[in-house]
């Protein structure tokens, strides 16, 4: 689905991504784990086509996407890429019923049909009750299924997350994991993962380690 080959990023000085080759395949769910600086969210930036590698090639879909311009490159995200933040990256001033919405709305869909679909999404992640709470109103494990639900809305081939778990407590982050397994099974999706738990990582399907920008450990 997603081929990374031969991946290099630096910024000034720093080789950040040396040389890193990844295959992605439909249905997978993939942690890519290590301590904190060695290039884990900027590898899925790139493969999330917010940041272009200085050298190499993505490849998705048996297409070559690396050398796209800004506007192909925003228009293969909102089609293809959903994206779960540590942090939420909810908006304060709307429900959690319009925030699932707003990728939607920016593709120019149909008002009630994104309704009801975020509805089915909401009631699926057990957060419907919370349609019309705003943010400052909901638990940080609540906040986060909201995010998921956003990521989801807009039908993408592939889900990436940012350290989904880093703000919840052990019985919550196993929960959005397990979460992320029934996702895969009822949409048929794909998760690459970017965590430091080691214990949750050992719930996918695969792990990839990362370490001083390379991958010391592949489980291609």
């Amino acid at each position: 689905m997603i081929e990374l080959k031969n991946i290099n990023k630096s910024y000034k000085e720093l080789h950040v991504l040396k040389n890193i080759n990844l295959k992605v395949h439909k249905n997978e769910i993939i942690a890519i784990e290590g301590s904190s600086g060695v290039g884990k969210t900027t590898l899925l930036k790139i493969i999330g086509t917010l940041e272009k590698p200085d050298s190499g090639e993505i490849i998705f879909q048996n297409k070559n996407i690396t050398n796209l311009n800004k506007l192909e490159l925003q228009n293969f995200r909102t089609n293809n890429i959903g994206f779960i933040f540590q942090f939420h990256h909810l908006m304060p001033e709307f429900t959690a019923l319009e925030n699932i919405c707003i990728p939607a709305y920016l593709k120019r869909k149909n008002k009630k049909e994104t309704e009801k679909k975020a509805l089915e999404l909401m009631d699926f992640l057990k957060i419907k009750s919370q349609k019309n709470s705003f943010p400052e109103y909901m638990s940080g494990g609540e906040k986060q299924r909201v995010a998921i639900a956003r990521a989801l809305i807009n039908n993408p081939d592939i889900i990436l997350a940012d350290e989904p778990s880093g703000n919840l407590d052990t019985t919550q982050s196993i929960e959005i994991y397990n979460l992320f397994n029934s996702l895969r099974t009822t949409f048929n999706q794909t998760f690459i993962i970017v965590t430091h738990d080691k214990e949750l990582s050992k719930l996918t399907d695969k792990k990839i380690t990362l370490k001083d920008g390379e991958i010391i450990k592949n489980g291609i």
